[in-house]
């Protein structure tokens, strides 16, 4: 059996005792991956750390407004939502954050005596603002006339959504959107409930405007 390889698979002479004239194809090639991976990652970590020194620390503002009656003043980071600032920051957790895009009504709260989803409001822009949670709602002991009229109707299920729920009726009230059911559910229809106890909040909100 021949032991000669073919042709195809031969390397070219060199001449005797003679070494390559340069690097291979193939050394070329790999030399010029890895080099050049070691540049973009190089030129990656060193514009990261460039943009991070450049901007420095998030923006933050001092912003003062009333929070269920009472004066409040902190500092926070310019993209803060209303909804953290309640949540995160005054330890008001009443509002729920569902969605946190303004879809399901969870985080519903009043400003200035309007229906806001909070998720969706900077508390930078609020500055000198009336703000009101679920926790402001009630009197001491006694529960709002909505609150009440909730367990009266036994108008939720797991209870997530019905803070929100409950300062959207109360929006819904004050703006006179009660002549009928068909109105409620209309001015009510940001409000998500997963449970379905939609017929019993509609009841529920209709009874207190009739007693308003």
């Amino acid at each position: 059996m021949s032991s000669e390889l073919p042709d195809s698979v031969v390397p070219p002479p060199t001449g005797a005792g003679e070494s390559p004239s340069g690097p291979s194809r193939r050394t070329v090639i790999a030399t010029g991956v890895a080099v050049g991976g070691v540049v973009v990652a190089g030129g990656t970590f060193l514009a990261g750390a460039e943009e991070a020194t450049a901007t420095g620390a998030a923006p933050s503002s001092r912003v003062s407004l009333s929070v269920n009656g009472t004066r409040r003043t902190v500092t926070v980071d310019n993209r803060t939502s209303l909804l953290d600032l309640l949540r995160e920051h005054l330890d008001l957790t009443g509002s729920k954050k569902g969605c946190n895009a303004g879809a399901c009504g969870a985080c519903t709260v009043l400003v200035d005596g309007q229906r806001v989803n909070s998720c969706l409001t900077l508390a930078v822009r609020l500055e000198g603002a009336e703000v009101t949670t679920i926790e402001g709602l009630a009197k001491g002991d006694k529960l709002h006339p909505l609150q009440q009229a909730f367990v009266d109707e036994d108008a939720f299920q797991c209870g997530y959504c019905t803070p929100g729920q409950i300062m959207s009726g109360v929006g819904c009230i004050q703006e006179g959107h009660t002549n009928s059911p068909e109105e409620i559910r209309e001015y009510m229809s940001g409000n998500v409930c997963r449970c379905g106890c939609y017929v019993k909040i509609v009841r529920a909100v209709e009874q207190t405007a009739a007693r308003k």
